[in-house]
């Protein structure tokens, strides 16, 4: 298994997003063109950049994994 040091390949910013992604059961992988991919059955996978441009983008794509666990467990989303 891959650690999630090695997703994030030296960007620091997106260590708590990948380990916070493992906890609640996400399978983190990286794409040919060098994105994350996050997957849980269940639910549409979700992408996003490795290299982000801007400080906001990692805090984003945790919103989004929420999101999606929200919407699959039928809560409400906002």
């Amino acid at each position: 298994m891959t650690s999630a040091r090695d997703l994030c390949r030296g960007h620091k910013r997106l260590l708590p997003l990948v380990e916070f992604a493992l906890r609640e059961g996400w399978k983190v992988s990286r794409t040919a063109g060098g994105h994350l991919k996050f997957v849980k059955p269940g639910l549409p996978p979700i992408f996003t950049s490795s290299t982000a441009s801007d400080h906001r983008s990692a805090l984003n794509a945790q919103a989004q994994l929420r999101r999606a666990q929200r919407r699959e467990s039928g809560g409400q989303d906002g």
